[in-house]
């Protein structure tokens, strides 16, 4: 295959996979052994691109040329010889100090390079290749400027467990700590063999990345010892710059300390340890409820922004509709800003978003409580006057919750129906939502009970909103015409397994 960017490009066999994107051999008449990096088009993907300068940044693997072809965003780079996790794995075991400082320090270079420019938010072995002797980042698939806002495309969420920093977990804004923290773990690694917390789930690892202090390096001179702890405190403040690391990294490689330093280096260490357990301290008496307050204030963010994608394509394509906002519904708990909620109302048809609520964390009542975990809830409504059969629309539940994996939260559309031998007759709304409670337990727990899910727990995502959106305004449509219509067919998809169930 042959592409022109710049230059002319041949693509050969595929020899690896980015963050994002495939990785295929390249060459031209100029430069004979490269790489060809292609992202697919989508949102956000043109990210990546961003960063094809990096000019004047140590250590970084440069951009040959790009450019982008009909559904990939390209990129070409020099190859390396080999990543980082290739070279730990076949090392079996720790590195040799003289060398993992070396490559802790040209990381460190790029960071520093890089700091208030970039953040890299998924450093890691995998994105750190050698290059002309110097280790070197890459995959800036999910990097960010430093001082960007976090958009819908920035993929916020998107990490690797075991190096992500505490504050990636709870979802706040990452900075370049968060890159001295994976750097942290990263050294871990390289000095012990192994990383500094196991998981093996991602619930695990998010506990132990948020309480827990990894076993200290043994073996390892005290100074690495307390520069590797400090990386790795859950206070972002408190960690290292990375300026402050190639400094310490250089003076370590570089000097053996005297007796009396020693002694003072032991000191230190002890005081790395008192900081780091009082550290550790506070981050484990975090409140649950601290938790889910932060994280419902992350998931009304998200469906705001979603619900106004949604009123935005309904106003831009309907402007004859009225829009109006309401403050209230059902209360919620102290943790989330009173919620706006709104109606575009369409002949006598209305579409109404109820906001969201923070939800309690037991809110099950005295059934066997469902294995999900649901912070935040929020309902969508579409409503027209009583038809002859008494059938004025349907509304759907919106879930913050773990559906599918535990500790893992997005937002979740579903909706509710009465089991078919025992419904009530002439139910104004078909399919319904429902607040998480007793009647939601009863539908998502073991068995068959009056309650069923009616519409398979659906994943909401601010780069997939056209089936949604095109959903609701053809259920508006209907509903201003007097063609909306009890579904003939419940549920209407099939929602098994759409949830996780003990």
């Amino acid at each position: 295959m042959r592409l022109l960017l710049a230059s002319e490009w041949t693509l050969g066999e595929r020899i690896g996979r980015g963050g994002f994107g495939r990785v295929l051999e390249a060459s031209s008449d100029q430069v004979p052994n490269a790489v060809a990096k292609l992202v697919p088009k989508g949102p956000g993907a043109e990210r990546e691109m961003l960063f094809a300068d990096l000019a004047g940044a140590r250590n970084v693997v440069p951009i040959i040329d790009s450019g982008e072809t009909e559904d990939s965003w390209v990129l070409i780079m020099p190859r390396a010889e080999k990543s980082l996790r290739d070279h730990i794995e076949s090392a079996q075991g720790r590195l040799p100090l003289a060398e993992a400082l070396t490559i802790l320090t040209d990381i460190a270079t790029a960071l520093s390079d890089l700091h208030l420019r970039v953040v890299h938010r998924d450093l890691k072995p995998e994105n750190v290749l050698l290059l002309d002797g110097h280790w070197c980042l890459a995959d800036f698939g999910i990097s960010r400027y430093a001082e960007a806002s976090t958009a819908p495309d920035t993929r916020k969420y998107a990490m690797t467990p075991p190096y992500a920093a505490p504050e990636q977990w709870r979802g706040i804004r990452a900075t370049s700590a968060t890159d001295v923290y994976a750097l942290g773990v990263i050294g871990y690694e390289l000095l012990a063999g192994n990383w500094p917390f196991q998981g093996p789930e991602t619930h695990d690892f998010r506990d132990q990345h948020l309480h827990k202090y990894p076993d200290p390096l043994g073996g390892v001179p005290l100074p690495i010892v307390a520069l590797v702890e400090e990386c790795l405190y859950k206070a972002a403040e408190a960690r290292p710059t990375p300026s402050n690391l190639v400094a310490r990294l250089t003076r370590a490689a570089e000097t053996t300390p005297s007796a009396g330093l020693a002694h003072l280096q032991q000191a230190n260490l002890a005081e790395v340890n008192r900081m780091g357990e009082e550290a550790r301290a506070a981050s484990e008496a975090r409140s649950e409820e601290e938790r889910r307050e932060e994280l419902a204030q992350s998931a009304s963010r998200a469906l705001t922004r979603m619900a106004d994608y949604l009123k935005d394509a309904i106003l831009a394509n309907a402007p004859a509709a009225t829009f109006a906002t309401f403050t209230g519904g059902r209360a919620g708990r102290a943790g989330l800003r009173r919620s706006v909620g709104w109606t575009i109302s369409l002949n006598q048809a209305r579409l109404v978003f109820n906001a969201p609520v923070q939800d309690q964390r037991d809110p099950w009542g005295q059934r066997s409580e469902p294995p999900i975990d649901v912070v935040a809830s929020a309902s969508l409504a579409v409503a027209a006057p009583a038809n002859y059969h008494g059938y004025e629309g349907r509304s759907h539940s919106l879930w913050y919750c773990d559906a599918e994996t535990a500790g893992e939260y997005h937002w979740y559309e579903t909706a509710f129906m009465d089991q078919p031998m025992i419904r009530a007759a002439n139910r104004p709304r078909d399919p319904y939502a429902l607040n998480p409670g007793s009647d939601a337990a009863e539908a998502i727990g073991p068995g068959i009970g009056r309650v069923q899910v009616a519409w398979p727990f659906t994943p909401l995502s601010i780069d997939a909103m056209d089936e949604f959106v095109d959903r609701w305004a053809g259920w508006l449509a209907l509903a201003s015409q007097g063609k909306l219509s009890r579904p003939a067919v419940m549920p209407e998809r099939q929602p098994q397994g759409s949830w996780r169930v003990r």
